[in-house]
């Protein structure tokens, strides 16, 4: 999407939901993004995977040992490489570990195609990641935001946005999963974008809107 399209789509979004409109006044534009090269999805979804269910500095911190752990080039044939104890000592879990053990293993025996995975429907993509030992919907999900950089993603299990759309919203509490992809449904194709101003809105510490 170009700078001068994505403007036109969030001036949209403005007009769909003044709720919204409110969300772009305080937060701006979304930053542009471009879709990772086919050589850098595999330390995209390990960087994902090593920060499932971590703060930010925490998981920052083991990314940056992790990768030191490897030369500073995460890939799959360094992460098969790898003696165990040396993931480990970059602070991995044991399931961190064979998570990204297992993703090696089917990217190196071409069983994951990371090469040929922007070419597959939203679904089809999540069917694809969640082979993998230790990635369920939200891992995929986050790979086709910020990996391949898709428009119409709407993370229902992601806390952050669940409660992000509570607050800007105002609801009475925080929305389940299922209450979310209805609440969202407005807003396709380009949820995405919402995803990313409930995230703005679960982070802002003035109030709701």
């Amino acid at each position: 999407m170009t700078g001068g399209s994505l403007t036109e789509v969030v001036a949209s979004l403005g007009e769909l939901d003044p709720v919204l409109a409110t969300l772009i006044d305080r937060h701006g534009m979304p930053p542009p993004r471009r879709r990772v090269p086919a050589a850098e999805r595999f330390a995209a979804i390990a960087r994902t995977i090593v920060y499932q269910q971590l703060a930010g500095r925490a998981a920052a911190s083991i990314h940056g040992r992790f990768t030191a752990a490897l030369g500073g080039s995460v890939t799959a044939e360094g992460v098969l490489a790898a003696p165990p104890a040396l993931l480990a000592s970059s602070g991995l879990s044991a399931s961190k570990a064979a998570s990204i053990r297992d993703l090696a293993d089917k990217v190196v025996s071409g069983e994951i195609g990371l090469e040929r995975i922007g070419r597959l429907s939203d679904g089809a993509v999540v069917e694809h990641l969640t082979q993998v030992r230790g990635i369920g919907p939200w891992t995929a999900q986050m790979f086709l935001l910020g990996t391949l950089s898709r428009l119409d993603v709407w993370p229902t299990g992601d806390y952050g946005v669940r409660a992000g759309f509570a607050r800007a919203w105002v609801l009475p509490g925080i929305p389940s999963p299922g209450q979310l992809d209805a609440l969202g449904q407005p807003f396709r194709p380009y949820r995405s974008l919402v995803a990313w101003y409930c995230w703005r809105a679960a982070d802002d510490r003035t109030g709701g809107t």
